[in-house]
């Protein structure tokens, strides 16, 4: 390993299965992280720095994923021994994709924050820590974080109001400036944090470990789901009834039958129609007429005769 370089100690960091990044945004995005540190190390009497970066229990969704680890410790940023950044009793990160919803949750409860340099004395101790961001399909989003119990820094008690900032000095030791339950959100994302910290520390100014950085506990985002699209609007048709769809093929189509039953059935089946009776009738007084007129003229040629 390289003089920068870092190790992330513990069975259970190597163990951790790694939430895949999504490709594809369209069911929503969300992440969950316990704790971050990104910190620059100096050491008297070397030139340069030596960045310290580790991440505890980083998730990312839609593929759900959860993970619990309670510490991280890292290696060769003081003097070789090894030093535990976090320690906690509970942790949790989950970030979840599902049914048009997307959220990510982060909780730490009793965590112990610890930096090079300072053995003895914790940088910050906090009795519980939430954030969750929450996205749902046609819905704000919402986005929530808390610190519920006491908060010390540098050995010193906080109070912090939500959304408020405050800074701890300590004599030969450093500042840290705490920010507290910070949330954000826009039309379609979420994001809540916790507690962030701006670290400065030099214990007794004699560059035994200068740290110089940022700690986040406890951060949560999120993305909505795209809205489905809309349904196709309903057929006028009543429900049950087939509709009606025009013919293609260049006939006529059949004309429905009369729902009243036809008063002519017998002709309808003889092949006769109604009018039949009436021109028969007419036939036979055509008939008759011709009959009389010519009896009428056989009577005049024998007169004649």
């Amino acid at each position: 390993m390289s003089a920068t370089g870092l190790l992330l100690a513990g069975s259970a960091l190597a163990a951790e299965a790694t939430a895949v990044p999504a490709t594809d945004t369209s069911q929503g995005t969300a992440t969950a992280m316990a704790f971050r540190a990104a910190l620059d190390v100096s050491r008297a009497g070397s030139a340069g720095t030596t960045p310290l970066r580790a991440t505890l229990d980083e998730v990312q969704a839609p593929a759900s994923a959860e993970k619990k680890t309670l510490d991280v410790t890292v290696d060769r940023v003081n003097r070789g021994r090894p030093v535990r950044l976090l320690h906690a009793d509970a942790v949790t990160a989950k970030a979840d994709v599902a049914d048009g919803r997307a959220e990510g949750t982060s909780r730490l409860v009793r965590a112990r924050v610890h930096v090079p340099g300072l053995p003895a004395l914790s940088l910050l101790e906090v009795e519980q820590v939430t954030a969750t961001a929450t996205c749902a399909a046609g819905r704000k989003p919402a986005a929530e974080s808390q610190v519920l119990g006491p908060v010390t820094a540098l050995g010193k008690r906080v109070s912090l109001a939500a959304g408020g900032t405050a800074t701890v000095e300590a004599p030969g030791v450093g500042t840290v400036r705490l920010s507290l339950s910070q949330r954000e959100t826009t039309s379609d994302t979420a994001a809540a944090t916790a507690l962030r910290l701006h670290v400065s520390v030099d214990p007794l100014r004699l560059g035994v470990e200068k740290v110089d950085g940022t700690v986040t506990l406890a951060q949560a985002t999120c993305r909505s789901p795209q809205p489905a699209s809309e349904s196709p609007a309903p057929s006028a048709t009543p429900s049950g009834t087939p509709s009606v769809t025009p013919a293609t093929s260049g006939r006529s189509a059949p004309l429905a039958p009369s729902a009243a039953p036809s008063q002519e059935t017998g002709l309808a089946e003889t092949g006769g129609s109604p009018m039949t009776p009436y021109l028969l009738a007419g036939g036979a007084v055509l008939v008759a007429g011709g009959g009389a007129v010519t009896v009428l003229v056989g009577r005049r040629s024998r007169r004649n005769t």
